[in-house]
């Protein structure tokens, strides 16, 4: 299946950069690394958020169709994370619509999770939580993204995030804020529960679901199973600021000396990146006669031995081809469901760049993909499904995909059938912007079926 005309047209007209500043505070990354390992243990994680976790409504207004009440609360990651948040991200705010009138027992609602360049209330509010009310009478929570709308840093220019690691810190403050919102709504009398979102809110609903401890309707449209491929290979990638990103790399030891050891993830994932990436690599990078690992692989035991592999993996232009033992390694047990908490090959750089300093194109061009693979690497480790736990009741969840989506490659990453087994993944004509142009009825529509699912299975 090809890519979207369109979404490779309308990127070019986004002179925007991502990540102007680098990969953020080594000593962010390492504590959102820690950090993640909780959230992704939905045991663990329903112990940060208790159900009476304050929230206030500021302001309520009556219009005909519905009621709006604006509402804010602190994000509970400021409790558990001081600092690492923005001041103005600090406070969440939301938005919360619901019909004038039930007309049923039931008062089902759903919460949206803002997509990228999603400022405010006013799209989803427009787009989604108007005609919910009207098709369906069910209600919409809009929550606010951290570094969106009023809660963007003040030197933050539009929806650009300015470090790496300020994407995982929107991801932390959503599950967590998230859950707050989903005890209040219960708390009030409110359900069944749902959570939705489109592209990069989608994918952020997604993370959030899976620490709801209950069965609940889950539609992420236009995402996919971890946020990697967006910014390597998917058309977004041209946005990223990458020669901020590969100085950091080259002139901070840091990072290949210490945060690349902390990245635990799928190891088929890692494998198949592999492959994928010199398959599918820029015509630039191409032309490399090889591309060395002096890798340091931990063992997967409890021991935490390091495993130094003396073998140096050559690949050519026209080979994808593992050492064997290598192969064998990179997919232990690759065919279990879940990740094996496989650690990341970490790359001995200085002593090849070490060896290329007189030699500035191959230094430059192994810069380029140490930092894309390094990329690959924190993306997954925070964005991943495949690291957080499997949401209650797969079979309510209803993935909305376009076949030719350009921005979220589905290509060499985990399917999310195969993560959630019993969920379903509906395919729309066409590419990603497109789909959100002129497809937000059947997203709605995929909203309507889940809690039908819900109602059919769970309701007394």
């Amino acid at each position: 299946m090809g890519v979207s005309k369109l979404d490779v047209f309308y990127r070019r007209f986004l002179l925007t950069k991502l990540f102007i500043q680098g990969w953020g505070k080594p000593d962010d990354l390492r504590r959102l690394f820690e950090f993640r390992k909780t959230i992704g243990n939905r045991e663990k994680c329903q112990e940060l958020v208790p159900k009476d976790y304050p929230i206030f409504i500021d302001k309520v207004e009556e219009q005909a169709d519905c009621q709006i009440m604006d509402g804010h609360f602190v994000s509970p990651l400021d409790h558990y994370l001081p600092g690492i948040m923005p001041t103005e991200s600090v406070n969440a705010r939301f938005q919360f619509i619901i019909p004038k009138e039930w007309k049923s027992k039931y008062r089902p609602v759903c919460i949206h999770l803002a997509g990228t360049g999603d400022h405010f209330y006013w799209r989803r509010r427009t787009l989604m939580a108007r005609p919910m009310i009207k098709e369906a009478c069910i209600g919409s929570l809009l929550l606010e993204n951290p570094y969106y709308g009023y809660r963007k840093p003040k030197d933050q220019i539009r929806s650009s995030l300015r470090n790496v690691s300020d994407l995982f810190v929107m991801g932390g403050a959503l599950v967590l804020e998230s859950a707050a919102l989903l005890h209040w709504l219960e708390r009030g009398g409110y359900g069944p529960l749902g959570m939705t979102g489109i592209s990069m809110g989608g994918h952020m609903a997604s993370l959030a679901a899976t620490n709801w401890p209950k069965p609940i309707p889950l539609v992420p449209c236009l995402s996919w199973s971890t946020a990697s491929g967006v910014f390597t290979t998917g058309v977004l990638s041209k946005a990223v600021n990458w020669r901020e990103l590969e100085k950091q790399y080259a002139t901070q030891t840091v990072y290949e000396e210490e945060i690349i050891r902390l990245l635990e993830y799928c190891g088929m994932d890692s494998f198949k990146m592999g492959q994928d990436f010199i398959k599918n690599s820029p015509s630039s990078l191409n032309n490399w006669q090889h591309f060395d690992f002096a890798a340091n692989v931990r063992e997967l035991n409890d021991k935490r031995e390091v495993v130094n592999t003396a073998t140096v993996y050559q690949f050519g232009p026209d080979t994808t081809t593992f050492n064997g033992s290598a192969q064998e390694l990179l997919l232990h047990d690759a065919s279990h469901t879940d990740c094996q908490n496989h650690r990341i090959p970490s790359t001995n750089t200085s002593k090849h760049l070490s060896s290329v300093k007189h030699q500035p194109s191959k230094r430059k061009t192994s810069l380029e993909r140490e930092s894309i693979l390094f990329m690959k690497g924190v993306m997954d480790e925070c964005t991943h499904v495949g690291n957080f736990s499997v949401p209650v009741d797969p079979s309510l969840i209803i993935v909305v995909q376009a076949k030719e989506d350009a921005y979220i490659p589905r290509a060499g990453v985990r399917s999310l059938n195969e993560i959630w087994p019993g969920c379903e993944i509906r395919y729309l004509e066409g590419g990603h912007i497109s789909a959100y142009l002129f497809k937000q009825g059947l997203f709605r529509q995929a909203i309507y079926d889940a809690f039908e699912r819900f109602l059919q299975k769970y309701s007394i």
